[in-house]
């Protein structure tokens, strides 16, 4: 009993209720437009004096609220009706417009459907309620029996006088179990006809995708120029700290080099947290270091911390500056996580050679340093470099091979120059296998002055 009970006057049940007497308040205004259509069919002055008069007018008014329906604003208002007063799991809903004809005519059977059960559970909670009280109250107020009030004189004399309580009471809970129904029958086919389509999850696989992409590159944004930055810093401050007293000029240049490291990237860092915080019109908008603009800067802040690289730049008459922005930019951190690596594995006194040219229609670089000796312990950190050295080499349509080779490691990149170089960000890159370290023999880089 209290089940059946909850099941007609429970909270739930009353939310629905509310959700249909919504319905049928949107249903009115299509109804007033078809009593103007059908009043004059019909020959009724009063189309509202009459029952079949309004069945008619809420037949012609339905299909005008179908139409209305096509409007893009239709769903996002039932989904939210619906999330709100059905108890209908959440994720179960498409959010936004319909986006295609299936989901618009889903969309359409459900506005029909709310309207159409709306208005006649509102219609039966407007005139029931008033019925049932005057039969319950019936057999206590003579005033009552006969037609005076719209009672039918048979409720006036008799057994159904007697009754005439219990059939108040019974059409009230027959009012209650048809809410209760309807609401359960709309809130069953909410997930079906408000639910996302096949277009509506692919929307929304593409949207999480393209935010994962935004999200891991400025994972390797940060990677890359915060964990260079520390690196480098940390290695030029423990070589001035150990010249202190022997070589003060080179302990000036490294305290140079930690100013101009520690600038460049508190700059680097505004710009990329910019993009983090939502609506921030005025972040910072610092432009990305290239190999045209810090190629030199990068050498010599990384040499300032005992790291000893000898380059090699061949790039033809124009160097660096006939490179494309999306390649210089992509390969300038690319030469930076290299170096960055080798300040970490192999140490501050190793030797690093770099070769950065052209091979065709390619640019190539290759970067290689010893091995840590047997037994030595690298420094902490990284393990994310290499995967984000090969996510840009594959954003451009490049490749990258890392690997030992010959006691020394070894880093192998080519980017295109020519073709399309990431064309949008936020477009998620297709997954590709991961390719093995060949073992070819390092070419030998040219020397530069």
């Amino acid at each position: 009993m209290k089940t059946f009970a909850t099941a007609l006057f429970g909270r739930r049940a009353r939310r629905r209720w509310i959700h249909l007497i919504l319905g049928g308040a949107l249903a009115m205004p299509y109804v007033f437009v078809g009593s103007v259509i059908v009043g004059p069919l019909l020959g009724e002055d009063a189309v509202f004096g009459s029952l079949t008069a309004q069945l008619a007018a809420f037949a012609v008014g339905l299909p005008l609220a179908a139409i209305t329906a096509l409007f893009p604003l239709t769903r996002p208002m039932s989904v939210a009706a619906v999330r709100a007063l059905c108890d209908v799991p959440g994720e179960s809903l498409a959010d936004g417009p319909a986006r295609s004809r299936t989901a618009r005519g889903r969309t359409v059977a459900w506005f029909t459907l709310h309207l159409g059960f709306g208005g006649i559970i509102s219609g039966m909670s407007l005139a029931l309620p008033p019925f049932a009280g005057v039969l319950i109250a019936l057999p206590f107020a003579a005033a009552l029996r006969g037609s005076r009030v719209g009672m039918p004189e048979v409720f006036g004399e008799g057994w159904l006088l007697a009754l005439s309580p219990v059939i108040g009471c019974a059409s009230l809970v027959a009012l209650a179990g048809c809410a209760a129904g309807a609401g359960a029958l709309l809130a069953r086919w909410a997930p079906e006809l408000l639910g996302p389509t096949p277009a509506d999850r692919l929307a929304a696989a593409e949207q999480r995708a393209a935010d994962l992409a935004v999200r891991n590159r400025l994972a390797r944004e940060l990677h890359d120029s915060v964990g260079h930055a520390l690196s480098a810093v940390t290695l030029q401050a423990s070589a001035a700290r150990r010249v202190l007293d022997k070589d003060p000029e080179f302990v000036r240049e490294a305290l140079t080099a930690i100013e101009e490291t520690t600038r460049r990237t508190v700059g680097e860092l505004d710009a990329v947290l910019g993009v983090l915080r939502d609506g921030d019109q005025t972040a910072p908008t610092a432009p990305a270091p290239t190999l045209a603009a810090d190629l030199d800067g990068l050498l010599k802040r990384t040499r300032a911390g005992g790291l000893r690289v000898r380059s090699a730049v061949d790039l033809g008459p124009q160097g660096p500056d006939a490179l494309p922005p999306m390649v210089s930019r992509e390969a300038y951190r690319i030469v930076q996580e290299s170096l960055s690596n080798a300040l970490r594995h192999a140490g501050p006194d190793a030797a690093v050679t770099l070769r950065i040219a052209l091979e065709g229609a390619d640019l190539e670089i290759l970067a290689q340093n010893p091995l840590p000796a047997a037994g030595a312990t690298s420094r902490p950190g990284g393990g994310h470099g290499l995967r984000g050295i090969t996510d840009r080499a594959r954003l451009l349509g490049g490749t990258a091979e890392a690997g030992p080779l010959d006691g020394t490691w070894r880093l192998r990149v080519r980017l295109p120059l020519k073709g399309p170089h990431a064309p949008d960000p936020k477009k998620p890159m297709k997954p590709q296998k991961s390719q093995k370290p060949k073992q070819q023999e390092p070419q030998k880089p040219k020397e530069s002055a």
